[in-house]
């Protein structure tokens, strides 16, 4: 059975967005053959017995259906919007710049999860 110490190797890049009771994680992975592919975890923390868990859902997303899936992703946002609550305000929701650029400078998974 082959070893797998360097099973950490392939991730890339993470960026990691909270949302409310819901972490949704996106990380680039190389393959053995320097290929990558994105999955897109979903996190929720959930109470069992008084214990803690999380549940994670994950897709698997690869390079020749990138355009696709933002295409499909970006089409199903805009209906809702335009189509469907053309009368709400969603720039409520508007990410700021500043606190973009301070979740790039830590996105590596775990960063935040460091013993003082």
């Amino acid at each position: 059975m082959e070893n797998n110490k360097d099973y950490d190797r392939d991730e890339i890049f993470t960026k990691r967005v909270k949302a409310g009771k819901r972490t949704y994680f996106f990380d680039v992975k190389s393959t053995r053959s320097n290929d990558y592919y994105l999955t897109i975890t979903e996190s929720k923390r959930k109470i069992k017995d008084d214990n803690f868990f999380y549940e994670k859902h994950k897709i698997f997303l690869y390079k020749e259906d990138f355009a696709k899936f933002v295409e499909a992703l970006q089409d199903a946002v805009d209906h809702v919007k335009n189509d469907l609550m053309a009368d709400f305000d969603f720039s409520q929701f508007d990410v700021e710049p500043e606190a973009t650029e301070t979740n790039n400078e830590n996105n590596k998974f775990g960063e935040d999860l460091k013993w003082e």
